[in-house]
């Protein structure tokens, strides 16, 4: 990561995937005793340009992103942060604005487009 953030300055944005705080990869196979917090931190350090955090517990079940971790994370750091994970009604993007505050500066959402839960030019106009 530090590498390619050297030969792309700004331009590197790293995903966190986590359940109650805590890394996990392989897929969401394994929950590891890393803190986001603190892997978003060294990522920080590397160079990153943005940090997409996602709760995996939220992701793709539509029923809102967690705010508490997501904000935790924002102010953990001094880049920003990118929400991802159950963010499926205007409501859910209306909840993420206050957390612009902390760092939070976009969202990621998909099933609920697909769907038809969530209005893609509603949610760019609310969030603006």
């Amino acid at each position: 990561v530090k590498d390619a953030c050297k030969t792309f300055p700004d331009q590197i944005v790293v995903g966190i995937d986590a359940l109650n705080g805590q890394v996990a990869i392989e897929g969401w196979a394994e929950i590891t005793q890393t803190k986001a917090a603190d892997l978003a931190k060294q990522f920080e350090d590397c160079g990153v340009a943005a940090i997409n955090f996602t709760d995996i517990h939220r992701d793709g079940m539509q029923t809102g992103p967690n705010i508490e971790e997501t904000g935790n994370l924002a102010e953990a750091i001094s880049i920003p942060v990118i929400a991802s994970g159950g963010v499926s009604t205007l409501d859910d993007i209306k909840n993420l604005i206050p957390l612009e505050k902390a760092g939070v500066v976009g969202v990621i959402t998909g099933r609920a487009i697909y769907s038809g839960t969530l209005d893609l030019r509603e949610a760019i106009a609310v969030s603006k």
